[in-house]
């Protein structure tokens, strides 16, 4: 599936989206249809108490004997205590249901984003929109369109009824008034807000990424000169989700407005039908307040139309991700045999048109064997560990583990073969701790301090007054470089997957605390257990079974660290410079 247009475009809704996000709700159906009962006893509780209430004031102003009043006083007082009775339950039956569902759903649109590990388009901001705004959606779905839509529409059957008794003429007066109210002009809400609701929520999803890159990234637009035509950008949209909420605003109060105004005529009419079918001055009353009772009551159709039409969009996001179809398994689902790594002909190319990222690249990592892929910037290194992971699948020839290809491993299944520390490792607004756990969620204390210590970062632990139970900030906003990079990578090798992945696992750290990290590191790495390394850093390469030099996308070079530098070459020659640089830092360094 393609990402949604960050613009929008008008009638991007699916008619069949509502359908695929109720489906989750059918575990919960009885109580939905509780909270609906509830919700209409409530209204319809509001609405006899408004007509008792008239005919009591009124028949009161006759002064009859209070014996004939009794009954009224009685009910006015039960429908009062039983509409706020039938509010407060209806509201814990409607919520209880409602966020049992949302969770269920939140958590299905989130194992859905994390399983699209090939979605290249998919962006930190967007993803948080579609997991808070757009599941919200659904939630309003039910709660302020089907439940309170049911109950007036009940409500209004019951009103109806309730009028035929005194009057059928004026019964129906008063059912052409609620179609109007109820029918119409929801209909008409909904054409009206239709074309700027589908807008809403895909721009709501580009300004939260523009929010991300502006908050997150302002030293790097800082850095290239781009902040402006960023904040441009960004007040572009915020401008232009600001005039359709305007709109949609305006239109709510023309609609509304007339909402009113139908009422009043409704009651008006019926008044007048009543009237000259005889009927008596106090049920006169009693169907005027009536009337205007089940005609609001009938509005919250309009209100619920309106937020439907709202909902549209952020509904058809989520269901997107709901229906969208898994990557095809190989017949048979196949049975990895060990964890041998092979790469054939691997080819892997971002945009049509543009240079390879890998080009016919091949590698045999079997079990305990440790290779490293060094190379310039931009020369694929970390494209080929997106491959081996399965964040990006190839253009061209295959990867396999066990001998079984990458994409035929079940997205739960293969992080507990291949993974370790990737490019961009998240860190988590939480403890020490609970980072570290999601590595190997039933790890002692013991690993813990195994772990940190090979990474380097015990004693930091240690000194720490909360230890390891100190919050490190939202995305490791509390650590320096260094200690992040250290935090990610003991959780690296506290998961230890038999295929060890590390991507830059020395970045921030001088050179003197690299080799020992890197040192460490490897030396934790169980026996039997493979390690694909990717560095930019040439030193402690030397214990490597392999070494494969990558530039363009293409090996350039392979062999150990004794045959590389003693051939011409990009190895050498890189390994001559960081050297020279290495013991200048290291002359000058306290």
């Amino acid at each position: 599936m393609t990402a949604v247009d960050p613009t929008g475009s008008p009638g991007s809704g699916r008619p069949d989206a509502e359908r695929a996000v109720l489906r989750l709700a059918r575990p919960y159906l009885g109580r939905l249809l509780g909270a609906g009962l509830l919700a209409a006893a409530t209204e319809f509780a509001g609405l006899a108490l408004l007509a008792t209430a008239t005919w009591l004031l009124m028949s009161a102003a006759g002064r009859p004997p209070l014996d004939r009043l009794t009954v009224a006083i009685v009910a006015v007082r039960a429908l009062a205590v039983g509409r706020g009775v039938f509010r407060y339950t209806e509201r814990l039956a409607g919520h209880d249901a409602v966020l049992r569902m949302v969770t269920d759903l939140r958590a299905r649109v989130f194992a859905t984003l994390a399983a699209r590990r090939d979605a290249a388009d998919r962006r930190t901001g967007d993803a948080l929109s579609r997991l808070v705004s757009d599941v919200e959606a659904a939630q309003d779905l039910l709660l302020r369109v089907l439940v309170p839509g049911a109950a007036a529409a009940l409500v209004g059957v019951l009103a109806v009824g309730g009028a035929a008794l005194i009057s059928p003429p004026a019964a129906g007066v008063l059912a052409v008034g609620l179609l109007v109210a109820g029918v119409a002009l929801p209909a008409l809400a909904t054409r009206l807000t239709r074309r700027a609701a589908d807008e809403v929520a895909p721009l709501r999803g580009a300004l939260a990424v523009d929010a991300v890159d502006l908050t997150h990234g302002a030293a790097d637009l800082a850095a290239f000169g781009a902040t402006g035509a960023a904040l441009a950008v960004a007040q572009g949209r915020a401008g232009r989700l600001a005039r359709l909420e305007r709109r949609l605003a305006a239109v709510g109060f023309a609609v509304d407005a007339t909402g009113v105004l139908v009422g009043g005529l409704t009651a008006a009419a019926v008044v007048l039908v009543a009237l000259r079918a005889g009927v008596g001055g106090v049920l006169v009353g009693v169907l005027a307040v009536g009337t205007l009772a089940a005609v609001e009551v009938a509005l919250a159709l309009v209100a619920a139309a309106r937020q439907r039409t709202q909902l549209r969009a952020g509904l058809t996001r989520v269901a997107d991700l709901l229906t969208a179809p898994a990557a095809p398994a190989p017949d048979g689902t196949p049975t990895p045999d060990g964890h041998d790594v092979r790469f054939e002909g691997v080819s892997v190319r971002y945009r049509p048109g543009a240079a390879p990222a890998l080009a016919g690249f091949d590698l045999d990592l079997p079990a305990g064997r440790r290779v490293a892929v060094v190379g310039p910037s931009g020369a694929g290194k970390s494209t080929l560990a997106a491959v081996l992971t399965g964040a990006v699948r190839p253009d061209a020839g295959r990867v396999t583990v066990g001998g079984v290809p990458v994409a035929g491993h079940p997205a739960e299944h293969l992080p507990r073969s291949v993974g370790g520390l990737l490019a961009e490792a998240y860190v988590f607004h939480a403890t020490v701790r609970e980072n570290l756990l999601l590595g190997r969620p039933d790890a002692g204390e013991a690993d813990l301090a195994a772990a940190t210590r090979a990474a380097g970062l015990l004693d930091w632990v240690r000194d720490q007054p909360e230890g390891w139970d100190t919050v490190v900030g939202e995305q490791g906003g509390q650590l320096s470089g260094g200690q992040r990079q250290r935090l990610a990578l003991a959780r690296a090798l506290l998961a230890a997957p038999p295929v060890l992945v590390l991507d830059e696992p020395t970045e921030g750290l001088d050179p003197a605390a690299a080799d020992a990290v890197l040192d460490s590191a490897l030396a934790a790495t169980p026996a039997g257990h493979s390690v694909l390394l990717i560095s930019h850093r040439l030193s402690g390469l030397a214990g490597l079974d392999e070494i494969v030099v990558l530039e363009g996308g293409r090996v350039v070079q392979r062999g150990r660290h004794d045959e590389l530098v003693s051939r011409p070459g990009w190895y050498r020659e890189q390994w001559s410079r960081q050297e020279a640089a290495e013991r200048g830092y290291l002359a000058v360094a306290p």
